[in-house]
C-alpha cells in the first residue's frame, strides 16, 4: 500500500504518538528498522529528474535531421537501384553505404551521450550533503539520501533539511521557507502539538521541509517524509516551469536558428534552381535536402555537451566540481571574484593566542568560561569554538569540570552573539556569553578588573576598546566573554536575558595567511580579475591580513557605510576600492547585485550560511567541499581545497572550455555561411549538379567526425589571459567575414575544375562531350569539389582556432591535429578507390593536386589577412 503523508495528523499528534507510528524511540531506529523503513516508506530521492531510458536514448542518437536524410535516401535508392532495377543492373553498394553511415553516425553520437551522462553523474556524486542523524543511540552523519521515515536527525545554523521532519525539540529556530512559500522572511518553528484545525501544510511551526535551511537556532526532529513524499517532492512533479535559461544557453539558441533559418531559406532555393536547370526534380530535391543537412547544426548540441563535460572533468581533476555544466561559460567570463578574509586569504587553521582578561592579563578563567560556552553549544559550531576547545585541552584539567548544560540562545548574525547556560554540582548557575566585543559591550552593565566586579564606565570601555584595537592592528580577531551568575530564568531562555552581564575578557585570535595567498592573488590579476574582500571581520583585522598578502589595505568600506549609501553611490564606491568590512548577509547580496549591474561577470567565494544569500546573486556561486549545507546548494561550482590557486587554475580551465566551444560554433557558422553562397553559384551556372547527394552527405559525416576532437584541444595562452563573456553579435560578424573567404576557393575551384581540368583530361569541354564521356567529366568534378571543400572546411577548424599564424604560430593539440588529418587524408584517397568509385568518384590527376596546394595556400594567406583586420577592427577573434 502507497505511504500518505497526512501533514496534519502529524503536527497535532503528541510526539510519543509519533514514535509509536514509526515503531521508534528518542535512540533512534536499528538497522533493521532502517532496512525496514526504507522498503515501507521509500528513499530519500527525488526522481524529477528521471535518467532517460537507454532505448530513448538509443533512439535519439540514431533519428537526427542527418540521419533522417539518409534514411530516406537509403529506401529511394534501394527502390530505384533494386526494386525497379533489371537483374542484371541491380545494386544494394549505394544502399548499403547510406546505412552504415547512418549506422557510424549515430553510434557516434550515442557513444558521445553515454560518456557525457556518465561522466556528469560521477562529477555530481563527488558533492555529498549529509545529515545528523541519531541511529542506535548516537548521532553521526550520513549522506542524506539514507534517510528513512522514523529517523531522529538534528538540525543547526546552516543545514539544509533532508526531509520532511515533525520537529521534537527546539532553540531559537528560525528557518527560510522560501523554495516553497516564496516569503523571504524566515519563520519561527517549535515542538509544540497544534490545535485541532486544518491549515496550510507550511503554516504548522511544528513542521520543516525539505527545501528549507536552518537560519539560526537548533532543533531535533523525526523523519515524516522522504524522497517524492516530500512536500517539496511533490511540488516538484508538479511544476514543468524550466529553469531560467543563462546568457550561455540563449547564445547557444540564437546560433541554432540563425543556422537554421539560412537552411530554411537555402533549401528550396537550392531544390529550385536545380529543378529548372537540370530538369530532375527528385535529384534537385534529394540534393536540397543534402544541403539543408549539411547546413543543419545537428551536432552542435553533441560538441556542445561533449566540451563542457570534458572540461568539468578535467576540472575535477584539478580540484574544482563544476554542479551546473553550463556555469562554466560564466566561470571564465569572471572579472569580480568576491570573497571572504578566512579560509581564503588566511589558513583557515585558527589559534587561540590569548586569552586575557579586562586588565590585559593571560587569564585561565577567561578560557575556562569560553571552554564551556563552546563545548556545550549545538548550534554553528565554527573554527573558532575548535581552536577555543584545543586550547582548554591543552591549558586547562577539564577533570575538575562538573557542569550541566541548562539551555542556550544559538548565535545568529544579527546578534552576533551566543549564550550557554550551565549548572554546576552545588545548582549555582551561570549565563556565559560570546560574541563580538561590540555586542558583549552593549550587553554589560560591569567589568571585572583586579578581581572585582565594577560598573562599566565610558573611561574602562575605552580602555577594552583599545586594547582590542592594538590586537587588531596586529591581525588578530577578538571575542569578549561575558557572564551572569543565578540568572533569574531557568529553562526557557531567550535574547531577552543575554542584559545586565559582566565583561570578565576577551579571545585573540590569530589566522596566519596562506603561503601561496599573494601569488593566487598575483596569478588572478595576470587573469584579468579583480578581487574584492567583502567580510564580517571588522576592518583593523582586515587591513592586516591584506597587507600581509598584498592587497592595498589603505581605504575600505564599512557596513554602515554601505548601509547609508544609494545604489548608484555604492556601485562608484566599489569601482575605487577592494575591501568591505562588518557586511551582513543582505549587504554582502546587495554589493553583488550592484557589481552585475555594473556590467561584470561576478564570483562570489564563500562557504558559510551568511553567504548564500550573495552567492545566489552571483553570475557563478563558489564554495567548498567543507562548507555548510545551504552554502554548497546555492553554489554553482565546489572546490574541493578552499585555495585561490585551485580558483585560479578552474577558471583558466573554463575559458578553454568556452574557447572551443566558440571555435565550433564561429568555424561552422562562417563554413555553412560560405558554403551557401558557393552552392548557389555552381546551381545557377553548372548543367550538372555541383554534388551528388550521397557524396554531399558523406563529407558532412567526415567533417562531423573531425569537429568531436575540438574539446581535446587547447587554446592560446594570450586567449585565456582575459575574461570571456558571450557576445552573440560576434558570431554574426565573424560569419560575414569569414564565410565569402571559403566561397572565394571554392569558387575558383569550380572554375578550375570546368574549364581546365577536366576538359584537359577526358578531353574537350562538357558540351562537345558523349553521354559517356559527360559522366565521366562529372565525376571528375565531383571528386574535385569534395576533396577542395574537405581540405577547407577541416583546415578552417586550424586557421580559424587562433588569431595567430596556423601550424607555425599556434598548433592544435595532438589529438585534434591527428583525428583532422585522418579525415582528411581519408577524403584525398577516397576517389583512388572501389568504394569511392562506387560513390561516383574519379580519380584525380597531378595537376589537380598542384592546383589545390596552392588554393590552400592561397586560402591560409587570405585568412591570415581577413583574420589581422577582424582583429583591428573587433579586437578579438574568437
Amino acid at each position: 500500500m502507497k505511504y500518505t503523508v497526512n501533514y496534519t495528523a502529524f503536527a497535532q499528534n503528541k510526539i510519543e504518538t509519533l514514535l509509536e507510528t514509526f515503531q521508534t524511540n528518542d535512540q533512534g531506529l536499528s538497522a533493521e528498522q532502517v532496512l525496514r523503513a526504507r522498503t515501507a516508506y521509500g528513499e530519500n530521492k527525488l526522481s524529477t529528474t528521471r535518467k532517460t531510458p537507454f532505448l530513448i536514448e538509443m533512439f535519439k542518437a540514431y533519428i537526427t535531421p542527418f540521419t533522417l536524410v539518409l534514411i530516406a535516401l537509403g529506401v529511394i535508392s534501394f527502390v530505384t537501384d533494386y526494386l525497379l532495377a533489371s537483374p542484371a543492373e541491380r545494386d544494394l553498394f549505394g544502399v548499403v553505404i547510406i546505412f552504415a553511415m547512418v549506422f557510424v553516425s549515430g553510434t557516434m553520437t550515442m557513444i558521445q551521450a553515454v560518456r557525457s551522462t556518465q561522466a556528469a553523474e560521477k562529477l555530481k556524486s563527488l558533492v555529498k550533503v549529509t545529515a545528523t542523524v541519531k541511529r542506535g543511540g548516537k548521532f553521526g552523519e550520513i549522506p542524506t539520501e539514507e534517510l528513512v521515515c522514523g529517523d531522529v536527525v538534528k538540525l543547526a545554523a546552516g543545514d539544509m533539511i533532508p526531509a520532511d521532519l515533525r520537529l521534537i525539540s527546539t532553540k531559537d529556530l528560525f528557518v527560510s521557507q522560501a523554495a516553497l512559500t516564496g516569503e523571504s522572511y524566515p519563520v519561527e518553528k517549535n515542538a509544540q502539538a497544534v490545535p485541532n484545525e486544518a491549515a496550510a501544510e507550511t503554516s504548522y511551526h511544528n513542521l520543516a521541509f525539505t527545501g528549507s535551511n536552518v537560519i539560526s537556532g537548533s532543533a531535533e526532529g523525526i523523519v515524516i517524509a522522504t524522497g517524492n513524499q516530500t512536500l517539496f517532492g511533490k511540488t516538484a512533479q508538479d511544476l514543468t516551469a524550466r529553469p531560467v535559461q543563462t546568457n550561455f544557453e540563449l547564445g547557444l539558441k540564437k546560433t541554432s536558428f540563425l543556422l537554421i533559418k539560412f537552411m530554411a531559406l537555402m533549401a528550396p532555393t537550392v531544390i529550385v534552381i536545380n529543378g529548372l536547370t537540370k530538369g530532375d526534380w527528385m535529384e534537385a530535391f534529394l540534393f536540397g535536402l543534402s544541403v539543408a543537412v549539411g547546413l543543419t547544426p545537428e551536432m552542435l548540441p553533441m560538441i556542445v555537451t561533449t566540451n563542457l563535460v570534458k572540461g568539468a572533468s578535467k576540472m575535477a581533476k584539478k580540484g574544482t566540481i563544476i554542479k551546473n555544466l553550463n556555469a562554466i561559460q560564466n566561470f571564465g567570463a569572471i572579472d569580480v571574484l568576491c570573497t571572504d578574509k578566512t579560509g581564503t586569504l588566511t589558513q583557515d587553521k585558527i589559534i587561540l593566542e590569548y586569552h586575557l582578561s579586562c586588565d590585559g592579563k593571560e587569564d585561565p578563567r577567561v578560557l575556562r568560561h569560553a571552554f564551556l560556552n563552546s563545548y556545550y553549544q549545538t548550534g554553528l559550531k565554527n573554527l573558532l569554538d575548535v581552536a577555543i576547545i584545543e586550547a582548554a585541552d591543552q591549558e586547562l584539567d577539564q577533570a575538575e569540570y562538573h557542569y550541566q548544560k541548562v539551555d542556550e540562545i544559538p548565535f545568529d548574525f544579527e546578534r552576533r552573539r551566543m549564550s550557554v547556560v550551565v549548572a554546576d554540582q552545588a545548582g549555582k548557575t551561570q549565563m556565559i556569553t560570546k560574541g563580538a566585543v561590540e555586542e558583549m559591550l552593549a550587553i554589560s552593565s560591569f567589568v571585572e578588573l583586579n578581581g572585582r566586579v565594577v560598573p562599566l564606565s565610558a573611561e574602562v570601555k575605552k580602555a577594552v576598546l583599545a586594547k582590542v584595537k592594538e590586537l587588531n592592528s596586529g591581525g588578530m580577531r577578538v571575542l569578549g566573554v561575558a557572564q551572569k551568575t543565578n540568572p533569574s530564568v531557568v529553562g526557557e531562555f531567550s535574547v531577552k536575558d543575554e542584559t545586565e552581564m559582566v565583561l570578565i575578557g576577551y579571545l585573540a585570535f590569530l589566522d596566519p595567511p596562506k603561503t601561496t595567498t599573494q601569488a593566487a592573488l598575483n596569478a588572478l590579476k595576470e587573469q584579468g580579475i579583480a578581487v574584492k574582500v567583502l567580510t564580517g571581520d571588522n576592518g583593523l583585522v582586515t587591513q592586516a591580513v591584506c597587507r600581509q598578502v598584498g592587497i592595498d589595505a589603505e581605504h575600505l568600506v564599512t557596513g554602515e557605510e554601505v548601509e547609508k549609501m544609494s545604489d548608484w553611490e555604492l556601485g562608484q564606491v566599489l569601482e575605487k576600492y577592494q575591501i568591505l568590512v562588518k557586511l551582513n548577509p543582505q549587504q554582502k547580496a546587495r554589493i553583488t547585485k550592484i557589481l552585475r549591474s555594473n556590467g561584470h561577470a561576478v564570483g562570489f567565494l564563500g562557504d558559510g550560511i551568511n553567504d548564500a544569500p550573495a552567492m545566489k546573486a552571483a553570475d557563478v556561486g563558489i564554495s567548498v567541499d567543507t562548507a555548510v549545507d545551504i552554502a554548497k546548494e546555492s553554489a554553482d561550482v565546489i572546490l574541493l581545497e578552499k585555495d585561490l590557486m585551485v580558483l585560479e587554475r578552474g577558471i583558466v580551465s573554463g575559458r578553454n572550455v568556452f574557447g572551443n566551444i566558440m571555435k565550433y560554433i564561429k568555424a561552422t557558422v562562417s563554413s555553412n555561411f560560405g558554403n551557401m553562397f558557393s552552392v548557389l553559384v555552381a546551381s545557377t551556372f553548372l548543367p550538372f549538379l555541383p554534388m551528388l547527394p550521397l557524396q554531399l552527405l558523406f563529407l558532412n559525416l567526415i567533417y562531423d567526425i573531425s569537429c568531436i576532437s575540438i574539446p581535446w584541444d587547447k587554446m592560446d595562452q594570450e586567449y585565456l589571459a582575459k575574461p570571456k563573456k558571450w557576445q552573440a553579435q560576434s558570431i554574426g560578424k565573424f560569419m560575414i567575414w569569414f564565410g565569402p573567404t571559403s566561397s572565394v576557393f571554392d569558387i575558383t575551384t569550380y572554375l578550375a575544375m570546368y574549364f581546365v581540368i577536366c576538359p584537359l583530361v577526358i578531353g574537350g569541354s562538357y558540351h562537345s562531350l558523349s553521354g559517356t564521356q559527360q559522366l565521366a567529366f562529372i565525376a571528375l568534378f565531383h571528386a574535385g569539389w569534395f576533396v577542395e571543400s574537405l581540405w577547407t572546411q577541416t583546415l578552417v577548424l586550424h586557421a580559424l582556432r587562433t588569431p595567430k599564424i596556423p601550424f607555425l604560430e599556434s598548433r592544435a593539440a595532438f589529438g585534434m591535429t591527428f583525428v583532422t588529418s585522418a579525415g582528411i587524408l581519408t577524403g584525398s584517397v577516397l576517389p583512388f578507390t572501389s568504394f569511392g568509385r562506387n560513390l561516383g568518384l574519379a580519380q584525380l590527376p597531378l595537376a589537380y593536386w598542384l592546383v589545390l596546394g596552392a588554393t590552400i595556400l592561397l586560402y591560409l594567406l587570405l585568412v591570415t589577412m581577413v583574420k589581422k583586420h577582424f582583429i583591428q577592427r573587433n579586437g578579438e577573434l574568437l
